[in-house]
């Protein structure tokens, strides 16, 4: 199946446990043509926004293809599912890096190996001269791996799943992984004791 343009949806506000003092969390996902900052693009990115407790908003959107279309690489679509059709009428990078900036705003971005997610972005960022500036950088498989020193669990998103009993029929689909991440989000506060803003601190990225 392959997926639409630029989708903004706006959430039932889905109850998430956790403290509402807490920063608003913009957890991010995104599906990209490999794995190269230098070689490969951003296809697809969401964001799950999650403030005062309670996923608030989602957005997504597909990255349009540069001319000329048909010789840019689109990856493995078996994996994320994203054909060039899709992508030619998707919005240009410029538009949707824009629009993540300003979701990414006073937040603090998370995602789910945000040492992977976090390059493509800047990346994208400085093509389409867009400045972006979160609060932090939170990383949930590093909390995740955090919480089992002995390394006796599996730490990848689909895992980390099942641990928690969250459903995700879509992996490696960015809005889909982005819910997925940001319902395992307050399992993993909880892990470490996080209540306050300050608590957040040892935890944020330091690159």
């Amino acid at each position: 199946m392959e997926a639409s343009g630029a989708t903004p949806e706006t959430s039932a506000a889905s109850p998430v446990p956790c403290s509402s003092s807490l920063p608003r969390f913009a957890v991010v996902d995104i599906e990209t043509s490999g794995l190269s900052t230098r070689r490969h693009r951003i296809l697809q990115v969401a964001v799950v926004t999650v403030e005062g407790g309670r996923v608030v908003d989602e957005w997504s959107s597909l990255i349009g293809l540069r001319w000329p279309w048909p010789i840019q690489r689109v990856g493995p679509r078996r994996v994320h599912g994203i054909g060039r059709k899709a992508l030619r009428g998707a919005p240009r990078q410029r538009a949707v890096i824009d629009e993540l900036a300003s979701r990414l705003d006073g937040a603090v971005f998370t995602a789910h190996n945000v040492r992977f997610d976090w390059p493509f972005i800047e990346r994208a960022a400085t093509q389409a001269s867009v400045t972006i500036v979160p609060i932090g950088r939170l990383c949930t498989l590093r909390m995740s791996r955090s919480l089992d020193p002995e390394r006796a669990l599996s730490h990848r998103l689909a895992d980390v799943c099942v641990r928690y009993g969250i459903a995700n029929d879509r992996p490696h689909d960015a809005l889909h992984d982005a819910r997925a991440t940001a319902a395992a989000l307050p399992h993993l506060l909880a892990g470490h004791r996080v209540t306050a803003p300050d608590d957040l601190d040892r935890l944020y990225e330091r690159r």
